[in-house]
């Protein structure tokens, strides 16, 4: 597919058999937002993301163009050059990072912006906010976000990083693996056990750490199957210093400032999939009603017709769901099952969608160079991160 053409699909889709929900949920604003996003995408994003993909990492320019146009500070005051959104603006952003194709960038640039930063603009005191989150929102300075351990995946409370206060230090110990953004980032939001006496998910503590100091090191970028574009690896800590003042929230409360940014977190992981969606479903469409086969076309078949029909329908009650999950937090209401049904479900709905447009472009489908390949690729990881399909699913039990 030639880039002209992938830029006239990309700017001026409407999501085809998808509902067009923006009249329904979304503001003026809103809108806007998104009609600037997504011509950056197509000018500055989609014509270069495949030498990214090669060079293994989003470069540093293109936070800085996306942060002098207002793109990086979505949850971020407008006193500190934020734009204040609420969780319908995650959803734009989300899908129209995702409408590119390139897995990887979608999540470097989320990772920084609608994961990240929201910790240090809820948990963060006036004067950490004046002092971080401006460099931040303007792509100055990447920021990362450093969870997952080596022995703990989904399962936050057994994290073994641990922060010992040393007067006005706290000294930091331990590892994290499959960062993003781990190599180019320049600021890490981390989390660390601060009380070796409380069990469960007390005693974790969030500090905003900073890279090149003595005694913080990033392991070689990862060779990832998909999101090549998207820089990852481990961060090591050993007697790292970690001035007092960087403290995030309470000393101890860090599991649950954590607990509440995974319901944005999940809002953002499916809203990319569902422009990823959308993305592919489109390209599948335009392949089947002009390829021949039997002296017709694909789309000639009763088969293919309803099986991409049933996919428009899935994607659609996906992003119905997506929608008013938003629409819900914005109003400042719970969405921890929402969020939870959404995680469980939308990254598995991608990767069943995804496969069968592969299928549908035969043995072109499976070759590098061909979009459909790569956003194939770049599903898998959607269902891992921010909590694992089966890790969803009890939670959802949970609520039922």
């Amino acid at each position: 597919m030639s880039l002209s053409l992938t830029r006239s699909h990309l700017a001026n889709q409407k999501g085809n058999a998808m509902l067009d929900l923006d009249a329904e949920y979304l503001s003026d604003v809103h809108r806007q937002f998104r009609a600037e996003l997504r011509k950056f995408v197509v000018n500055e994003i989609v014509p270069h993301a495949e030498s990214w993909e090669t060079d293994g990492a989003v470069p540093r320019q293109v936070y800085e163009q996306m942060g002098a146009l207002g793109f990086l500070g979505l949850a971020a005051p407008t006193e500190f050059g934020g734009a204040d959104f609420d969780a319908l603006g995650t959803v734009v952003f989300g899908e129209e990072l995702g409408r590119s194709g390139f897995g990887g960038v979608a999540a470097s640039i989320a990772d920084h912006a609608d994961m990240a930063l929201p910790v240090v603009v809820a948990a963060g005191t006036r004067e950490q906010q004046r002092r971080l989150v401006p460099d931040v929102a303007a792509g100055r300075r990447i920021l990362g976000f450093a969870v997952t351990e080596p022995g703990g995946g989904s399962d936050l409370t057994r994290m073994k990083t641990t922060a010992v206060r040393n007067g006005d230090e706290w000294l930091l110990n331990g590892q994290k693996t499959f960062i993003t953004n781990a190599v180019s980032a320049d600021l890490f939001i981390t989390v660390a056990r601060t009380d070796p006496a409380a069990r469960g998910a007390k005693g974790f503590s969030l500090f905003v750490v900073e890279k090149g100091s003595q005694g913080i090191s990033v392991g070689s970028n990862f060779k990832k199957t998909g999101w090549c574009s998207s820089d990852m690896s481990e961060v090591f800590f050993e007697n790292f210093r970690v001035p007092a003042e960087n403290l995030l929230g309470d000393e101890g409360r860090g599991f649950y400032v954590l607990m509440q940014r995974l319901e944005r977190e999940r809002m953002s992981m499916c809203a990319q999939c569902i422009g990823m969606m959308e993305r592919a479903l489109e390209i599948t469409l335009q392949h089947v009603k002009n390829r021949p086969a039997y002296g017709h076309t694909l789309w000639d078949l009763q088969s293919i017709r309803h099986e991409m029909a049933g996919y428009a329908s899935d994607l659609t009650a996906a992003k119905l769901l997506i929608y008013h999950a938003a629409a819900k937090k914005s109003r400042g209401e719970s969405t921890r099952l929402e969020t939870s049904m959404m995680k469980a479900t939308v990254p598995q709905l991608m990767k069943r969608l995804v496969d069968g447009c592969v299928q549908m472009h035969g043995a072109s489908g499976y070759m590098r160079g061909m979009e459909i390949e790569r956003i194939w690729r770049d599903t898998r990881p959607f269902s891992l991160g921010g909590g694992a399909a089966a890790v969803m699913l009890d939670e959802v039990a949970k609520l039922l």
